[in-house]
């Protein structure tokens, strides 16, 4: 049986910052509201923040990303990014996600990473541990 493991959702606001020459969100920035909203996310639902994985001496780097535009998201929009992890090997896990409209409630992005977990000193991968794969599986 495939474990399940639990979704999350964090709200942002389009800032003046994030929009390109063609008056929405640049593409890139979407990159960053998963990986933003992934950051908060370790310390309130997993109780792991970021900052105590790396004085573990570990880090999470991204392999490969797939990603979908489907609808722009605006100047001021307000919007929801859910993530979740939907699945853990022994090099790291992948974690899909979906930013939706808050006004509209209709997906402008959807896709997934995966991450590799590396040894920060030697910058290489090394195994998720039992102990790690048991504090994501909330």
């Amino acid at each position: 049986m495939t474990p399940t493991y639990s979704r999350f959702k964090t709200e942002y606001k389009v800032r003046p910052d994030d929009i390109d020459m063609f008056y929405h969100v640049h593409n890139s920035k979407y990159l960053d509201y998963v990986l933003n909203a992934r950051y908060e996310q370790m310390e309130l639902f997993y109780g792991m923040s970021m900052e105590k994985f790396l004085e573990m001496g570990f880090g999470w780097v991204v392999k490969t990303v797939m990603i979908d535009y489907k609808r722009p998201l605006g100047l001021g929009d307000s919007f929801i990014v859910e993530t979740g992890i939907e699945s853990i090997n022994k090099r790291g896990c992948r974690v899909t996600f979906e930013i939706t409209n808050k006004k509209t409630k209709k997906t402008s992005t959807d896709g997934w990473f995966d991450f590799i977990m590396i040894d920060l000193k030697t910058g290489r991968g090394v195994e998720v541990t039992e102990k790690m794969v048991k504090l994501y599986s909330v």
